[in-house]
């Protein structure tokens, strides 16, 4: 329905069991493929998800699992087989040794170290009546990071040998976390200085001020209904963001002087198209080049209909920009979107 910017080309992924929880008999998969689909979802949540699949086929299958990131508090934060609710839930448990640890009593500590409503989320999941249990720490160059924790379905041990080849696999992806980890705090700080950066440039225009937020969330909730994913998402943010900036030299061709500002900026490519094509129209009447229809970037189309709902306040007052100054589907998601109070 929308033409999206190409994604970097992956490999084609084989059968995802991350989906059905199940993971087929057989060989372990390729290692170089399953870190392919390990980079193919750079986020802590994707990759940790990726790694418990994997380490479940290195157990044979037959088991069931969450990853522990120790952020401050221990939470969960992916799982496999578990239900996603449990995705959040702070827990205590015994994954403070650096060393991988097999309890026989199932989840008899998980239970004896969390309080009761935290016992009842788990019982929710069925982890009470887990018979056996394989902690697999993560930690990088003496860091402790969490840890895989897999949970075995069947009354079938966990061999010496799967107990190594599962502490090998949470050696290796742990340092992949810890870049990962680095990005996501490097991308908050990145956010926060960009954001003050522009605050300050509209507090020179009193009626600006807060404008480029509100455009920015606006925009990734019109991308989020549209299906961008959250790298799609990330880039559109700096591109509403920073949107206007480009009027610090005056308001004739902000545009492109907004667009200049990210020349050089590889990973933020999109966002340059769409500064620079915010002021195009839907019915080819807009600059700086005329483009129209599904010929302007996605990007710009999102933005510029973000814009326009949060200059008119109602959006009811787009539908009239409908197929001339707007893309008509995306003012009928607007229309469609929850108004905020």
């Amino acid at each position: 329905m929308f033409r999206r910017p190409r994604p970097p080309s992956v490999p084609p992924p084989g059968p995802d069991p991350r989906h059905s929880g199940v993971v087929p008999p057989g060989e372990p998969p390729d290692p170089t493929r399953v870190l392919a689909d390990l980079l193919a979802r750079p986020s802590l949540e994707g990759v940790l998800e990726g790694a418990l699949a994997h380490a479940v086929t290195l157990l044979g299958g037959q088991a069931q699992g969450y990853a522990v990131w120790r952020r401050g508090q221990d939470r969960i934060t992916a799982v496999f087989g578990y239900p996603k609710s449990l995705i959040g839930t702070p827990l205590q448990g015994p994954w403070a040794r650096p060393r991988v640890r097999l309890l026989t009593g199932g989840g008899r500590e998980l239970y004896e170290l969390n309080p009761p409503e935290v016992q009842a989320q788990l019982d929710a999941a069925g982890l009470r009546e887990v018979p056996l249990t394989l902690i697999v720490p993560l930690s990088d160059r003496g860091r402790g990071l969490g840890a895989l924790v897999l949970d075995r379905t069947s009354s079938g041990e966990i061999t010496p040998g799967q107990q190594e080849a599962a502490a090998a696999w949470g050696a290796a992806v742990a340092p992949l976390l810890t870049v990962l980890h680095s990005r996501d705090e490097w991308r908050q700080t990145a956010r926060q200085i960009t954001g003050a950066l522009v605050e300050a440039v509209e507090s020179q225009e009193f009626d600006g001020l807060g404008h480029a937020q509100a455009v920015a969330d606006t925009a990734m909730r019109l991308g989020r209904a549209v299906g961008l994913v959250e790298r799609e998402l990330e880039e559109l943010w700096y591109a509403a963001t920073l949107h206007d900036l480009g009027k610090l030299h005056g308001e004739a061709g902000h545009a492109q002087v907004g667009a200049n500002f990210l020349h050089g900026v590889p990973h933020l490519a999109e966002a340059q198209k769409a500064i620079r094509h915010h002021h195009e129209r839907w019915d080819g009447q807009g600059e700086p080049e005329g483009l129209a229809a599904e010929d302007i970037p996605l990007y710009a189309r999102i933005l510029t209909a973000a814009d326009a709902y949060v200059r008119a306040g109602d959006v009811g007052r787009l539908r009239a920009q409908a197929g001339k100054a707007l893309d008509p589907r995306l003012v009928g998601l607007l229309e469609k979107l929850p108004q905020e109070a």
